[in-house]
């Protein structure tokens, strides 16, 4: 399981779900309304989220998601890139690279690094 911690999850699950057809597996709502624990299935992997607390400084690396779709499967990446791409940083976008035919990586508008290819 994939698991993220982001402000404003509502938001969040919403567009998730749009940029990767996902379905609904669950959806724990807190008091407020934020997503306590709501879980995606993303192509058959499960993609969490949840409403983040106070940011934390902890040291290590930045975590990235990658996704890999596999011959044949183009158009998953390129609906993942049209609608991950909104309010991004982009630092390589959808295009071949040495390892894929078609991919991209970026930091979408929640703060998650992701890497999704064919």
């Amino acid at each position: 399981m994939m698991q993220v911690f982001v402000k404003e999850s509502g938001k969040a699950l919403a567009f998730y779900r749009r940029a990767f057809d996902a379905e609904v597996k669950c959806d724990h709502r807190n008091a407020d309304g934020t997503v306590a624990h709501a879980e995606l299935d993303i192509y058959g992997q499960v993609f969490a989220i949840s409403e983040a607390g106070e940011p934390e400084a902890i040291p290590g690396n930045t975590m990235m998601f990658c996704l890999h779709f596999g011959k044949c499967r183009e158009a998953f990446v390129q609906h993942a890139y049209d609608v991950l791409k909104d309010d991004a940083k982009i630092h390589d976008p959808l295009g071949p690279c040495d390892y894929s035919p078609l991919h991209f990586c970026l930091i979408d508008q929640f703060g998650v690094n992701w890497c999704i290819f064919v």
